[in-house]
C-alpha cells in the first residue's frame, strides 16, 4: 500500500485567513463573558503531558531510542523529554504504575498565577475545597527535591466534567526550577542516539467524555477555544493561534470511562509508508490501513474521508502504541485536523450536522 503523496509548504507556527475568519466567528457568537480582554483564562499552547508506565526506565530507552528526545530537566524519578524546541515535553513518571496512561495535559497560559487561576475556576463552578476529582482543582508547590524552585514552583491541576486532569502553567514553563518552572538544564542531557523520527512539536489530544456538549462549554467558558473545523460531528477546538487543538468526543461511557485518548505530535517529512517502515524496523507490528491497535507496540493508519472532514479519497492519520499500549498519533506539521491531503486545511465553521460554532 503507497501513501506516498508530496506534501504542500506551510508554516506549522502560521495561521492561514480562513482560520482566523473561523476564530472571529466563533468569537462572535462566544459567551458575554468573553467580552473585554478574552476570555477568563486565555491558552496559547499545549505544553506537555506526563505518561505512567510499567517500566519507566524502558519507556526512557525506547521513547529516546525512537525520537532522540533529550532530557531536559528531572523532578525526582520524573524524567523530562524536550520536545522540538522546546519548552514542550513529555515527562515519563517515576515509578512502576500498574494503569499506564496519559495522566494528564498541560496547557500555557501568559502571565500565570494560581492564585486568580483558582479563583477563577471557582467563579466557574470548580471547587478548590476537593482535591481532586471532577470539577476540583489543587495547587501543588513543587519544592527543590523534586527539582522545583527553593519556595516552591506552584503547578495547578483541575479536573473537567469527567476528572480528566488538566494542568495549566506558564508560557515559560519547560518542567524545571523557577517559580515559573522555567529553569531547565542549560545543556540537555543528550539521548544516546539521534532518533528515528525527528519530532516538531504537539498538535492535539483527543479526550473521551460522557457528555461532549456539557465538556465543550465549559473548556470554550473557560479558554475561549474557538471551533474552526468539524471532522464530522466532532468540533475541533482550537489551542491558540496555531494548528493545536482539542477535540472532546462523546465516548467516555464504555469499560475504560472517560479518558485522554491519545496525543498527537507532529514529525518532520510526513509519509505514511516511510513512518511505517521506521516503526517496523523498530519492532512495531504494522496493521496497515484501517486497523486498531489490540495491544503494545503496533501502529496502523486511517483514512478520514469527508464524511469526518478529510479529503476526498481520505486524509492519513498514522497510530502507534509505545511499551505500555499508550496511544501516540504522528501527524504532518501542517496538520489543523481539517480537510485536505495533509489535513491543513481549517477555517470553516460548515459541518454535515447542520451546527456551526
Amino acid at each position: 500500500m503507497t501513501m506516498s503523496r508530496s506534501p504542500k509548504v506551510h508554516d506549522s507556527h502560521g495561521v492561514s485567513r480562513r482560520v482566523f475568519l473561523g476564530a472571529l466567528g466563533a468569537a462572535a457568537v462566544a459567551p458575554r463573558g468573553f467580552a473585554q480582554g478574552g476570555p477568563p483564562i486565555p491558552v496559547t499552547s499545549i505544553n506537555h503531558m506526563t505518561i505512567n508506565v510499567t517500566d519507566p526506565a524502558r519507556s526512557l530507552k525506547w521513547y529516546q531510542g525512537l525520537f532522540g528526545t533529550p532530557i531536559a530537566a528531572r523532578q525526582a524519578d520524573t524524567v523530562v523529554l524536550r520536545v522540538g524546541d522546546g519548552p514542550q515535553f513529555l515527562a515519563i513518571g517515576g515509578g512502576a504504575s500498574d494503569n499506564p496512561r496519559i495522566n494528564h495535559l498541560c496547557l500555557e497560559t501568559p502571565g500565570f498565577d494560581a492564585d486568580r487561576i483558582v479563583g477563577i475556576l471557582e467563579d466557574h463552578g470548580v471547587s478548590s475545597e476537593r482535591m481532586s476529582g471532577p470539577m476540583s482543582v489543587r495547587v501543588r508547590m513543587r519544592g527543590a527535591e523534586f527539582g522545583g524552585a527553593p519556595e516552591g514552583t506552584p503547578e495547578l491541576y483541575f479536573g473537567d466534567p469527567d476528572g480528566l486532569v488538566i494542568q495549566l502553567q506558564d508560557s515559560t514553563y519547560c518542567g524545571g526550577a523557577g517559580v515559573m518552572g522555567e529553569e531547565c538544564l542549560s545543556t540537555p542531557e543528550l539521548a544516546p542516539t539521534a532518533g528515528l523520527l525527528s519530532l516538531g512539536e504537539y498538535n492535539h489530544f483527543t479526550l473521551f467524555v460522557t457528555d461532549a456538549e456539557r465538556s465543550i462549554a465549559l473548556y470554550q467558558r473557560l479558554f475561549g477555544m474557538p471551533i474552526d473545523t468539524y471532522q464530522g460531528a466532532l468540533p475541533v477546538l482550537r489551542v491558540g493561534q496555531g494548528r493545536q487543538f482539542l477535540a472532546l468526543a462523546g465516548a467516555g461511557r464504555g469499560p475504560t470511562g472517560p479518558i485522554i485518548h491519545h496525543a498527537s505530535l507532529s514529525v518532520a517529512d510526513f509519509d505514511v509508508d516511510r513512518i511505517f517502515g521506521v516503526l517496523e524496523d523498530y519492532g512495531l507490528e504494522v496493521l496497515g490501513e484501517g486497523g486498531a491497535a489490540s495491544g503494545p507496540l503496533q501502529t496502523y493508519v486511517t483514512m478520514r474521508g469527508p464524511e469526518r472532514g478529510g479529503a476526498e479519497g481520505g486524509t492519513p492519520e498514522l497510530y502507534f502504541t509505545d511499551p505500555d499500549g499508550i496511544l501516540i498519533q504522528l501527524q504532518d506539521p501542517s496538520y489543523c485536523g481539517g480537510n485536505g491531503y495533509l489535513g491543513e486545511d481549517c477555517g470553516t465553521v460548515e459541518n454535515p450536522t447542520g451546527r456551526n460554532a
